[in-house]
């Protein structure tokens, strides 16, 4: 899922009208990708390369599907990518890919994901986003509590080493989200790609290198 933050100086239509005409919306209708995002993930993977042949990758938030496609083609036919998301995403052909109905709050969500997965995972990904009301503060604690719920799921299932790669807010909560994955991973940066839009208050954050001790059996 992928709703793009934005402070609202125009009406929902010519919102609407500006996102249908804009450069990546028909780059990727051009090219059969199923939503704009692909290429952020497409372009933050050209420049760290986090998605690897033959990895193992889990999609959290993964509806409509844009970033399982980008993640497949990363991992080639020997990999496997995973998507779960709330909404039902359509099928993929492919045996390497699977798709789950899922709520990423549940108790047991680690244990569904690991259970349609080969082994551990090498990435964790997440673009989920809510549904963005205009109230600037509702946005940001809603999005910070999805990548935080996001990172929770990457603790316990990622492998020793595994990357996360999560979408975020800009805000008063960043900070602290921020030091959290700064305890668990070995490198954190934060990633604009340019298909993110320049006016968004989207960012990504990327971590590399998930520190052993935080894997699995460290209570949140």
């Amino acid at each position: 899922m992928n709703l793009t933050p934005q402070r609202m100086t125009t009406t929902p239509k010519a919102w609407i009208r500006e996102r249908k005409n804009e450069f990546y919306y028909k780059k990727a209708k051009e090219e059969n990708y199923r939503s704009r995002s692909t290429y952020k993930l497409v372009q933050a993977n050209n420049k760290y390369s986090f998605i690897k042949l033959h990895d193992i990758v889990v999609d959290l938030g993964a509806a409509p599907g844009g970033w399982i496609q980008a993640a497949r083609k990363m991992t080639g036919k020997h990999g496997f990518v995973l998507g779960v998301d709330l909404k039902p995403i359509e099928p993929f052909t492919q045996e390497y890919i699977r798709t789950i109905v899922a709520d990423l709050t549940e108790p047991n969500i680690t244990e569904q994901i690991l259970s349609f997965l080969p082994r551990a995972p090498d990435v964790v990904i997440s673009d989920a986003a809510p549904n963005v009301t205009g109230v600037w503060e509702v946005d940001h604690a809603c999005q910070i509590d999805l990548a935080s719920n996001a990172l929770k799921i990457a603790k316990r299932i990622l492998k020793p080493g595994g990357n996360f790669f999560v979408k975020v807010f800009q805000g008063d909560l960043l900070n602290d989200f921020t030091t959290d994955i700064k305890d668990n991973f070995e490198s954190v940066r934060v990633v604009k790609p340019q298909a993110s839009r320049a006016k968004s208050s989207e960012e990504y954050i990327l971590a590399l290198g998930l520190k052993t001790k935080t894997n699995k059996t460290e209570e949140d």
